[in-house]
C-alpha cells in the first residue's frame, strides 16, 4: 500500500517535472521568436532590399518641394487666370497665366520648367513660378556660353544710352555701341527688332549684368581675312577701300579687314582744312599704299598720288619776274603762302611785303582768302618751290633817297622802336633812320631812349649821315636845336656869381641846379659859410664859378669864395683839384655811373 502510494507520488512528481520542462522550452521559443521591432517601432521590420527599392521609387516619382531646384512639371488644367501643374508632389501647383504670355499656345499636357515659389499659401496651396525657373535656367546657359566662348542668339529690343538692349535666353543684356560693328555706327535704329548672333564678353554676378558683343564675331572673321591681305601688301599697290572714319588729321580706309590711314596732306594736292571737303563716309575709293611698318599693322595710304603733281603741268610762261595772281591760303609768322594754281603755292616772306626794314607780322599786310598780285622772285621746278614778293610791285623808296633826304635836311619822323643804344625813326614807308642816344639831347643825361621818347611820337630830326650801300640813315634830334652850352659858356664864365639852392648832398660835396639843364658840383670844403657851418639841402646861397668845361660838360662852383676874400681864386682852384687826376676823381665822385660808362 505504501509502495503504491510512493509509486503514484513519483509518477506525479515526474509528470510535474515534465510539464515544468515543457513550459520552460516554450518560453524560450517565445522570446526567441518575439517581434521586438514591431513591439518597439509599432510596425513590422521591412527587408533592406525592399527599402532600397522603395527609395528608388520615391526618388523617381516624388518631388521635394523644400529646395530651389528646377522641376519639370506637366500642365493638367488651364483656367482664365491660372495654370495647374502636376510636379508629382502631394498636391498640384498653381502658376499665374501671365508668366506664359510669351507662349500663347500653351495647352494641357505640355511639359514646363518650374520652381517652388511658396510651399503653402494661406489657403494651403502650392505656388510655383515658371518665370523664375526660366531666369535660373537662362543664367546657367549664359554662364556656360561665357565659359565656353560659345555663340548665342539674341533679340535686339531697343536703344539705350550708349548702346542697345538685347534679350538673351530671357535675360536683358547690354550691347555697347562700340561692340556692334567694327566700323562706327551712325544709325542704331537699323538694328532694333532683329535677331543677331553675339558673344558673351562679360558677366557681373553681383549686379546681374551681362555684356555681349557682335563686333567680336566680326573681328574673328576679319582677322582671318586680314592675314591673307597683309601677306599680299606691297608699296605702290593700288587697292579699293571704303571710307570708314574721318578725323581732323586724316581718313581711315577699310581695305577689307585691314585699316589704313590717308593723312590729310595725302588727300589732295591743294590745301584742305578737313577731309570732308574731299571725301564722304562709306565712299568707295581707290588708294595707293605709300608705306607700312615691319609687322604691317600701320599702313599709310595716299589718294592724291593717283593723279599727276600740278607742278608737272606748270607752263613755261611762269618764269622769274612774272606777275601772278593768287589766293592767300596760309599765314605764318614768317610770311604767307599764296596758291597761284591748284596745288601750286609760293611763299611771300614778310621781308618781301614792304620796303620797310622794320619787320612786322604778315597779318599786317594780308589775310587768309585775300586775292593778291605778286612777282615771282625765285622758281625751282625740281624742288617745287617758289618765292614771291609784293613790295616789288612798287618803286624802291631808296632809289631817289639822296634827293628826298640829303645830309643836313630837316624832317619829321615817327618813333618805331627802341634799342639800348638809340631809337629808330620812320621818315616814310620803307625809310627808317637811327638816332643814337647821344644825339637825343644836348644837356640831359639819358640812360635809355624810353626816358626821353615814347613809341609813335612825332619828332623833328636832321639827317646826319647817309649810307646808300648799307641802306642806313643816321639821324639827330638835338641838332634841330641850338646847343645851350654855347650860351652857358658865356653866362657861367669863370668868377661869375649865381644864386641857387642846394639840390642834393653827396659824399664829397653837393649838387646845385642853376637851370633845368645845367648842374654844378660844390666840393665839400667850398660849402663852408661865413660862420664856419656847412650849407645844407634846399638852402639858398650864392656861388662863384671856379671851373667851366664845355667839352666834358662839367661845372665846379664855390660858396666859400663868396665871403673869404683872403684866398685867391686861383689858389682855391688848385686846392680843389691840385692835379688833373684829382679833378677826374671829383668827377667820378659826383657822377660815378657816367664815369663808369666812359671807361667802358
Amino acid at each position: 500500500m505504501i509502495e503504491e502510494n510512493k509509486s503514484e507520488t513519483d509518477k506525479k512528481a515526474k509528470s510535474v517535472s515534465i510539464k515544468t520542462s515543457s513550459k520552460d522550452n516554450n518560453h524560450d521559443d517565445f522570446l526567441k521568436n518575439f517581434n521586438w521591432h514591431q513591439y518597439q517601432e509599432g510596425i513590422d521590420k521591412i527587408d533592406e532590399k525592399q527599402i532600397k527599392e522603395f527609395e528608388k521609387l520615391v526618388q523617381a516619382n516624388f518631388v521635394d518641394t523644400s529646395d530651389d531646384n528646377i522641376i519639370n512639371g506637366k500642365v493638367i488644367h488651364l483656367t482664365e487666370r491660372d495654370v495647374i501643374i502636376d510636379i508629382n508632389a502631394k498636391s498640384e501647383g498653381v502658376i499665374s497665366r501671365n508668366e506664359f504670355r510669351y507662349n500663347p499656345d500653351l495647352k494641357i499636357g505640355d511639359k514646363v520648367e518650374v520652381i517652388v515659389d511658396i510651399r503653402e499659401d494661406k489657403d494651403g496651396q502650392l505656388i510655383l513660378s515658371h518665370k523664375k525657373a526660366r531666369t535660373i535656367k537662362a543664367w546657367d546657359k549664359v554662364n556656360d556660353a561665357h565659359d565656353k566662348s560659345e555663340i548665342v542668339q539674341g533679340y535686339v529690343k531697343c536703344r539705350t544710352k550708349g548702346g542697345m538692349i538685347v534679350d538673351v535666353f530671357g535675360i536683358e543684356a547690354f550691347l555697347p555701341g562700340s561692340q556692334i560693328d567694327v566700323k562706327p555706327i551712325r544709325d542704331y535704329d537699323q538694328y532694333t527688332n532683329k535677331n543677331m548672333d553675339f558673344k558673351v564678353v562679360k558677366i557681373n554676378h553681383e549686379f546681374k549684368n551681362v555684356v555681349v558683343s557682335h563686333k567680336a564675331l566680326i573681328e574673328a572673321d576679319l582677322e582671318k581675312q586680314k592675314k591673307g591681305i597683309i601677306g599680299q601688301l606691297e608699296k605702290g599697290q593700288v587697292l579699293e577701300g571704303t571710307v570708314k572714319n574721318m578725323t581732323s588729321y586724316g581718313v581711315f580706309v577699310d581695305l577689307g579687314g585691314v585699316d589704313g590711314l590717308i593723312h590729310i596732306t595725302d588727300l589732295s594736292w591743294t590745301r584742305i582744312n578737313h577731309p570732308s571737303e574731299v571725301l564722304d563716309l562709306d565712299q568707295e575709293i581707290k588708294v595707293v599704299i605709300l608705306d607700312f611698318d615691319d609687322d604691317k599693322s600701320k599702313i599709310q595710304l595716299g589718294l592724291k598720288q593717283l593723279t599727276d603733281h600740278p607742278w608737272e603741268n606748270l607752263g613755261d610762261d611762269i618764269q622769274e619776274g612774272s606777275k601772278v595772281t593768287g589766293k592767300v591760303v596760309v599765314i605764318a609768322d614768317y610770311g604767307a603762302f599764296i596758291e597761284i594754281m591748284n596745288g601750286i603755292e609760293g611763299l611771300i616772306h614778310v621781308s618781301e611785303m614792304s620796303w620797310s626794314t622794320h619787320l612786322r607780322s604778315a597779318q599786317d599786310f594780308v589775310n587768309v582768302g585775300d586775292s593778291i598780285e605778286a612777282v615771282i622772285l625765285t622758281l625751282d621746278r625740281d624742288s617745287r618751290k617758289m618765292s614771291l614778293g609784293i613790295k616789288q610791285l612798287t618803286e624802291d623808296p631808296w632809289t631817289d633817297i639822296t634827293k628826298k633826304f640829303p645830309v643836313g635836311s630837316k624832317h619829321k619822323g615817327k618813333v618805331r622802336n627802341f634799342t639800348n643804344f638809340g631809337v629808330f625813326i620812320e621818315l616814310e614807308e620803307g625809310i627808317d633812320g637811327l638816332i643814337y642816344i647821344s644825339d637825343l639831347s644836348w644837356s640831359k643825361k639819358i640812360k635809355h631812349p624810353s626816358e626821353f621818347l615814347s613809341i609813335d611820337d612825332m619828332i623833328d630830326v636832321i639827317v646826319l649821315d647817309l649810307d646808300l650801300e648799307g641802306r642806313k640813315l643816321s639821324l639827330g634830334h638835338k641838332q634841330t636845336k641850338d646847343n645851350p652850352w654855347d650860351m652857358y659858356e658865356k653866362d657861367f664864365a669863370l668868377d661869375t656869381t649865381h644864386s641857387s639852392k642846394i639840390s642834393e648832398i653827396v659824399e664829397k660835396g653837393a649838387i646845385v641846379n642853376f637851370t633845368e639843364d645845367l648842374s654844378a658840383f660844390i666840393p665839400y670844403r667850398h660849402l663852408e659859410k661865413s660862420d664856419g657851418s656847412k650849407l645844407v639841402k634846399d638852402e639858398l646861397a650864392d656861388f662863384i664859378i671856379i671851373e667851366f668845361n664845355r667839352e666834358f660838360k662839367r661845372v665846379l662852383a664855390s660858396h666859400l669864395l663868396t665871403h673869404n676874400n683872403s684866398i685867391k681864386a686861383e689858389d682855391d682852384k688848385e686846392k680843389v683839384e691840385p692835379k688833373k687826376a684829382k679833378k677826374k676823381d671829383d668827377k667820378e665822385e659826383v657822377k660815378p655811373k657816367k664815369a663808369k660808362k666812359k671807361d667802358k
